[in-house]
């Protein structure tokens, strides 16, 4: 099946097909940044750490399919976790569409180059990330919510 042109215009997130929905992430990797939540406020909070999944040059899990798995705190967004997660980026197209946003010109199915990310100083591969080793005090590396 072939996306339809410009489909994220007029359709809502409940209306996309798992293709679509799919082909919305524009890559940028900024989920994937280990955050932390304090448990008297509830206050998240960004580090520039990254799972071992994770390729710093490229923003992307380099095992996707099984993120869930090699990962258990990596969680799949649905639907439902689009409202709920605002520690998601504003940038994040799930959010922008559910916010009845439209997509940046920097968003690959506007732009038509996944490159358009990185160029635009957008994502993973504009920050320092470092790659958890199990070893990392996730203090020392916070940073601000992308």
């Amino acid at each position: 099946m072939s996306l339809q042109e410009r489909f994220w215009e007029h359709k809502s997130l409940e209306q996309m097909s798992q293709e679509e929905w799919e082909a919305l992430c524009d890559g940028c990797g900024l989920c994937c940044l280990t955050k932390l939540q304090d448990e008297d406020t509830d206050e998240i909070v960004y580090t520039r750490v990254v799972c071992p999944y994770s390729d710093p040059q490229t923003a992307a899990c380099t095992d996707y399919a099984n993120r869930s798995v090699n990962v258990p705190t990596c969680v799949q967004l649905t639907l439902q976790r689009v409202a709920e997660f605002d520690w998601l980026p504003d940038s994040c197209a799930y959010r922008m569409i559910y916010r009845g946003q439209g997509l940046p010109d920097w968003h690959p199915l506007v732009s038509g180059d996944r490159g358009s990310v990185g160029q635009a100083g957008v994502g993973l591969t504009a920050i320092p990330v470092v790659v958890d080793n199990g070893k990392l005090d996730y203090e020392d590396y916070l940073i601000e919510k992308p």
